[in-house]
């Protein structure tokens, strides 16, 4: 992975990382839109996040952005302020090759940074890859939420895993 670069995502960025999202639209195991969206309609979304505390990071091999990286807010109330929501997408040409993997590990690694002392993501229970990535760093179910999407007529599981950074994990 000595070739992959991690940096802040810039506004120049946001056409590549859209694609990528748009990519993944129409597996139906990834994002819950049902339709791409576009660069204009992810602007707010992109000037929302602040480098210093809930980064976009893109992820560039060979000088083009093979994937990307965000921090979300869990919960738009105070309280919620050192708990984040993580999502990871990569580009299908870069995929197995580690790079979903390197975004994450960056993300764990500093979370702190940003006082953060808690990672949660919402995946499909029928996204067996993403959820082998989360649970290889720790990341635990902690809750499942029985057919609360549906795209294309298919109601899905939503699976919550988490992670508590300034603990161990439990053993099994």
């Amino acid at each position: 992975m000595a070739g992959v670069k991690i940096r802040d995502a810039t506004l120049d960025d946001l056409p590549a990382i859209v694609e990528i999202y748009n990519s993944m639209v129409p597996s139906r195991r990834v994002t819950a839109e049902p339709e791409p969206v576009s660069v204009e309609s992810r602007l707010s979304w992109f000037r929302e996040h602040d480098p210093g505390s809930r980064s976009i990071w893109v992820a560039k091999e060979d000088g083009e952005i093979a994937g990307w990286f965000s921090f979300e807010d869990f919960r738009k109330k105070p309280a919620y302020y050192a708990t984040a929501e993580v999502s990871v997408y990569v580009s299908e040409k870069h995929r197995g090759r580690g790079i979903g993997r390197r975004l994450l590990e960056e993300a764990v690694r500093r979370a702190p940074e940003f006082d953060l002392k808690t990672l949660t993501d919402g995946i499909f229970a029928h996204n067996e890859p993403s959820r082998k990535l989360f649970e290889g760093f720790g990341f635990e179910r902690w809750a499942r939420f029985p057919r609360v999407a549906e795209l294309d007529g298919v109601e899905r599981d939503l699976v919550v895993l988490g992670l508590r950074l300034d603990e161990p994990p439990a053993s099994e």
